[in-house]
């Protein structure tokens, strides 16, 4: 299994729209620092403008967590678009590049073929997170240096320097969770197409649905959202307040792991079933 996964590594990093998400992850998140180098200032004064008559602020409050946090609350809802354009080619591509028949006819299962390329998108999916964590986390670090770190939420919180840098790490593990429910369910529209641009297409469209409906604040609508995966794959916010709500957290992973298993398996049932005429 661990020879196939590296093969389906291969192809995957032989392919350009694989570096899509790397490249936008590697100019948008500099574009993000670099304003927030000049304007920083500004931007935090006008965040707190409601609290400077209350409080006086000490440190240096516009450090590297503070620039990683607003970095990744914005960035982190689009990022499942860039996750999608590989997740959706895994199986639709080989269809469109009539290779089907040759890996069915190789000495392997097609219970070890779906595996393998599975493993090998949640490989890639960690691998694009990775890449923002060093970005967005390690150079702000970098630049910006470190010190206590306020979050803006219902509630003001200011983080100590010392208390910081777990609830980034366990975020990042929570997201890594998140993406990889959109890579199964890119990764599920993939198995029923033979183009690479259906599966594409059909994750995003259900992702901007689901973002849609869990933003409208419709009553009607309420008894449906509780059922969207969307809405549980901000959990990693959690990490950002205190007390850290376990329970919530623990909840939305299990939701989420569900999601990841059960597109996985219907993949898995449907590639067992398929027809493989060319």
């Amino acid at each position: 299994m661990i020879s196939l996964t590296l093969i389906e590594l291969q192809k995957i990093f032989k392919k350009w729209r694989t570096y899509i998400g790397f490249i936008a992850i590697g100019v948008l998140v500099p574009i993000v620092q670099i304003a927030l180098y000049f304007e920083g200032e500004d931007y935090l004064k006008f965040a707190t403008q409601n609290l400077q008559n209350s409080f006086m602020f000490v440190g240096n409050l516009l450090n590297g967590y503070l620039i990683a946090n607003i970095i990744l609350q914005a960035l982190f809802i689009h990022i499942p678009f860039l996750v999608v354009l590989v997740g959706g080619d895994l199986l639709a591509g080989e269809a469109t590049g009539g290779t089907y028949r040759m890996l069915i006819t190789r000495p392997i299962s097609r219970f070890h073929i779906i595996t393998s390329k599975f493993l090998a998108g949640a490989v890639y999916t960690n691998l694009l997170l990775l890449w923002l964590m060093i970005l967005s986390l390690g150079v702000s670090i970098l630049v910006f240096g470190t010190g206590p770190m306020i979050v803006l939420r219902d509630k003001v919180y200011i983080f100590a320097e010392n208390d910081i840098l777990w609830r980034f790490l366990m975020a990042y593990l929570f997201a890594s969770v998140s993406l990889l429910s959109v890579f199964a369910l890119s990764f599920f529209f993939s198995s029923m197409v033979e183009n690479a641009i259906g599966p594409i297409v059909a994750s995003m469209a259900v992702i901007i649905i689901f973002l849609i409906v869990s933003a409208l604040p419709i009553e009607a609508l309420k008894v449906i959202q509780p059922f969207l995966f969307i809405n549980y794959m901000v959990g990693w916010r959690e990490f950002m307040v205190d007390p850290v709500n376990l329970s919530k957290i623990i909840e939305s992973v299990l939701i989420l792991f569900l999601h990841v298993f059960g597109f996985y398996l219907i993949t898995l049932i449907l590639f067992k079933r398929k027809d493989i005429l060319s």
